[in-house]
């Protein structure tokens, strides 16, 4: 049985409540720049996932599952009835996986640069990455993930942004970190896609190397009711490097259906 934890939140702007949901070693933060562009026509509500930010954090392992009843735990707290949820990475899993359990509180997903459809060998380098942080550690395992998050246009012109990414991560418990890394590695969603009706928009970065275009658009494809935006140049961190690029196409998506019951 899981026991979901008081989720540390933030909540800005008014109208049709949306949920926000961070990934691996990150934060509500993750959405500050994106929160900027949809707070005048939307209720953002960002929060910490478990053992991140501001929020508890119970002994890891943690399941797909515990960050489900999490997310439920908060909707209930706010009494929300029903929301657009938009996550990224492992928040556009826990997602789709939560509207599977809870549809009737959901409006629309989000799935921004997320994975499914994996081969054996999208898998095996996934769970590569995570066999390599446990033997040499995370600090030193992070130099290629950073390569494969940002553009090296944007790693040369904002060092800034990047080093607070990097540092975010080494502050996060280690133990968290990987157990919330393992769920991303090993959550499969193409069996049970299909089963997902709500609108949904599927986002990513042209050059995202673990959530390319090539995975979502077999994810945009499995989904009835799903549309697929492919965002030039940018990898895996497109929150923090082009809100501005990634703004225009939520936005867009999310009037046409704000009103979807």
């Amino acid at each position: 049985m899981t026991n979901p934890v008081r989720s540390a939140y933030s909540v800005e702007g008014e109208g049709p409540a949306l949920f926000l949901i961070h990934g691996i070693g990150a934060s509500r933060a993750s959405f500050a720049g994106l929160v900027a562009h949809l707070k005048d026509e939307f209720r953002c509500i960002s929060y910490d996932l478990r053992g991140h930010g501001a929020s508890p954090a119970p002994r890891p392992p943690y399941t797909l599952d515990d960050l489900v009843e999490d997310l439920e735990a908060l909707r209930a707290e706010l009494g929300i009835a029903q929301a657009h949820v938009a996550g990224h990475s492992l928040g556009g899993m826990i997602g789709p996986a939560y509207a599977r359990k809870y549809p009737q509180h959901v409006l629309t997903l989000g799935l921004y640069s997320t994975a499914a459809f994996r081969t054996e060998d999208d898998s095996a380098k996934v769970k590569g990455v995570v066999a390599a942080m446990r033997t040499k550690g995370i600090p030193q395992v992070l130099e290629t993930l950073k390569d494969r998050w940002f553009t090296p246009e944007f790693a040369q012109r904002r060092p800034d942004i990047i080093e607070r990414r990097m540092q975010q991560v080494i502050e996060t418990d280690p133990a968290v970190f990987l157990s919330v890394f393992d769920i991303y590695a090993e959550t499969e969603m193409s069996p049970w896609l299909h089963e997902i009706k709500h609108p949904s928009l599927v986002l990513t970065g042209e050059n995202d190397g673990g959530c390319n275009p090539r995975l979502n658009k077999q994810i945009a494809a499995a989904m009835p009711d799903a549309e697929l935006v492919i965002l030039p140049v940018l990898r895996h961190a497109i929150l923090l490097e082009a809100a501005d690029q990634v703004a225009p196409p939520v936005l867009a998506f999310l009037r046409r259906h704000r009103g979807v019951q």
